[in-house]
């Protein structure tokens, strides 16, 4: 998979593309006859509710974007299958029945989604996967980086345990769920950082994402390598960081190892305030958000050249190849860098963040 660097605003975007006669083109050879006009209905299947970002960001985002570019006559139908792969394909086979426009597909489970995806395109409903590469006959894919993600999770942990790093320091990886294309990537961009110079003591592949799980998993890795013995750990995203956390108090620490963490969530960003986190990911929700409604709606729309300019990059499935694909660029966030990323990009307000015991170390590192 080619890399691209994209962290233009959806916002931006539509102005560069409006620039160039792309965006809301009309006349002979600026697009593609339309297929349906503003009366579009876009099928929204999110995977899991305990990460926070689907139901708080991701269709909100998608919701208000749809009814903004089709003057409000747009429609979102949105499902989400709290990580039960059976129950999606469930829920996209209703909207393939409801006859939606186009789908918008993360998938709990990316192979076993891939009979849905089929019967979708003999349909005629393009599905677009979102977020998480799905199998199938699927027309273009968005999502972040993730290899990349994994990458700056490692560094970042490389960078907290100091120069003199070596493999006598033992690191736990806590990796994301095993039915999730993105964890794999994740996994294979940490360790291209980390294979030679750290040693992997123990490495899970957790279950649905599940903080529980996370949690279980590390109070294993204790018991079997020592609480002291552990330099830092690798946790996929920012649920399972807190999993690892509560293992590691439960065990009697009272300083927390450097520990990883992806999404940005709000615990997430308190607790690398607190420091108890080292670091997350931050995604910017909003541009990943924005584009996948664009991409929708011009997709159903026939709008071929601005469809084309959202889509310039591309990346293999297992099942198929050269998929029109659009990544977008990650940046990690420390404590020292949440003003710049979730407070300036208007995620978290600093009222949100700043709260009870999280007021001093606001103050400490002038977040007021």
């Amino acid at each position: 998979m080619r890399r691209i660097a994209i962290s233009v605003a959806a916002s931006t975007m539509t102005l560069s593309l409006a620039g160039c006669g792309v965006l809301n083109a009309t006349g002979d050879g600026a697009s593609a006859s339309p297929t349906k006009g503003d009366d579009v209905t876009i099928g929204l299947l999110l995977p899991e509710k305990a990460n926070t970002r689907y139901d708080k960001f991701d269709y909100p985002i998608i919701k208000n974007k749809v009814a903004e570019m089709t003057g409000k006559k747009g429609q979102v139908d949105y499902a989400n299958a709290n990580a039960d792969s059976a129950r999606q394909a469930g829920q996209m086979q209703k909207m393939i029945d409801d006859k939606v426009d186009v789908i918008l597909l993360d998938a709990v489970d990316s192979h076993a989604i891939a009979g849905e995806v089929k019967k979708a395109k003999d349909a005629g409903i393009p599905v677009i996967a979102y977020d998480r590469l799905a199998e199938g006959p699927i027309d273009a894919y968005i999502s972040f980086d993730n290899e990349l993600v994994g990458e700056v999770q490692a560094r970042t942990l490389l960078e907290a345990l100091g120069s003199k790093v070596d493999t006598s320091d033992k690191i736990v990886m806590v990796n994301g769920s095993p039915t999730d294309p993105n964890a794999k990537q994740f996994k294979q961009g940490a360790l291209s950082e980390l294979n030679g110079k750290v040693t992997i003591a123990k490495s899970y592949d957790t279950k649905d994402w599940k903080p529980e799980n996370a949690q279980a998993e590390m109070t294993e890795a204790i018991n079997l390598i020592g609480r002291d013995n552990i330099a830092g750990v690798y946790a996929a995203n920012d649920g399972m960081a807190g999993g690892v956390i509560k293992a590691l108090k439960a065990a009697g620490a009272t300083k927390m190892p450097p520990i990883t963490g992806q999404d940005a969530e709000l615990e997430g960003v308190q607790r690398v305030l607190a420091g108890e986190q080292y670091m997350s990911v931050y995604k910017p929700y909003p541009d990943e958000a924005e584009a996948a409604a664009q991409m929708a709606v011009t997709k159903v729309q026939g709008k071929d050249i601005q469809f084309d300019a959202l889509t310039q990059d591309k990346v293999n499935s297992p099942t198929e190849k050269d998929i029109p694909s659009r990544l977008v660029q990650v940046s990690p966030m420390t404590k020292s860098k949440i003003k710049e990323t979730v407070v300036a990009d208007g995620i978290y307000t600093v009222d949100q963040i700043c709260v009870g015991k999280y007021k001093a170390a606001c103050a400490a590192i002038g977040l007021n």
